[in-house]
């Protein structure tokens, strides 16, 4: 599939964007801090201790979180959607989000319930990473076992539907048996965030990330040649059963890393593959891998940043339904599926 032109007035429009957005996210919250103050303390000019610990403590770490984030949940999208040949898939179809979640439970309620106290907050936060990515782990690697067995995209689709179903069940039995503080935990990082994050976390979701980028960039000849059909796709010499592989092993880092450091971010993933299909009007994944990583993170700072002008601070997973769910309906609407 070959690009008929360039897209440089498209992508220099999102760029703008994205950079007018990162410059509001630095400078909205509870406090307000001007662009000069902004700039100096990044220049490294003494400004204010009190500025530069909002910038560099908070906001910054914040902000590089939510850009990741938001790419990365937007290429896992695109590349469900393409997979599954269904425009309503998100990153968590196949219970990557369940899994993550069941480690979160068993490790949170398992804190409480045998009374285990942690030397720091800072410990007790990468245990909750650590347990989410295992369990996000776990369910892939299933998944993937599974994949030898289901020859077709369907029947994989439907099992890892049930199969997030299954775990979302043992959640909430979980749930029901814990203690009030180990379930409000729970649910607050069900709500998403992008706060308190160390710069080791933030390196770790970085490289994980990075990894399952270069995956899905790798994948592009191989998805692009499945928006033709299956069967095309076979008599191109395509080894669907080794592609869908590594669509769910770059799907897995991608939205398994997002979720274990941030929680489950729902919408965006379903959102930002059709935004950028609307805009850019072309289907080649050369061009949408970029472009939806980049709307995916104008979305996610718009999030953020509209989030962080409420005192105290709205849940992520609250301003990213507001954003997704007319995209979805908009979807529904367009396809005729009511």
């Amino acid at each position: 599939m070959k690009l008929k032109r360039s897209y440089y007035k498209e992508y220099a429009i999102i760029a703008i964007l994205l950079l007018a957005l990162v410059v509001l996210n630095l400078i909205l919250g509870s406090v307000i801090i001007p662009v000069k103050d902004i700039v100096s303390t990044l220049l490294g000019h003494h400004t204010s201790d009190f500025v530069s610990d909002i910038l560099f403590s908070l906001r910054i770490p914040k902000l590089i979180t939510a850009l990741m984030a938001g790419a990365a949940l937007s290429i896992c999208g695109l590349q469900m959607q393409t997979l599954f040949k269904n425009p309503l898939a998100d990153p968590y179809i196949l219970g990557i989000s369940s899994g993550a979640g069941l480690g979160v439970a068993f490790f949170v309620m398992g804190v409480s319930a045998f009374g285990i106290s942690m030397p720091s907050s800072l410990f007790f936060s990468l245990g909750i990473a650590t347990s989410a990515w295992i369990g996000a782990f776990a369910i892939t690697l299933l998944i993937l076992l599974v994949s030898y067995r289901l020859k077709d995209n369907i029947s994989l689709l439907i099992f890892g539907i049930m199969l997030g179903s299954a775990v979302s069940a043992l959640i909430s039995l979980f749930q029901y048996f814990s203690s009030t503080s180990a379930l409000k935990v729970f649910v607050l990082w069900t709500m998403g965030s992008f706060t308190g994050l160390n710069p080791g976390q933030i390196w770790v979701m970085f490289f994980l990330i990075l990894t399952g980028f270069a995956l899905s960039v790798y994948n592009i000849k191989d998805l692009n040649t499945l928006l033709m059909g299956e069967a095309y796709a076979k008599s191109l010499g395509v080894n669907l059963e080794k592609t869908r592989r590594r669509i769910l092993v770059a799907t897995t880092l991608l939205a398994g890393s997002v979720t274990a450091f941030c929680g489950p971010i729902g919408f965006i993933g379903i959102a930002a593959p059709h935004i950028a299909r609307l805009f850019f009007r072309n289907a080649d994944h050369k061009v949408l891998i970029p472009a939806t990583a980049l709307l995916g993170a104008v979305i996610m700072v718009f999030a953020d940043t509209a989030a962080q002008l409420s005192t105290p601070i709205i849940p992520i997973n609250t301003v990213s339904a507001l954003i997704g769910v007319p995209v979805i309906l908009a979807i529904i609407l367009k396809n005729r599926f009511v």
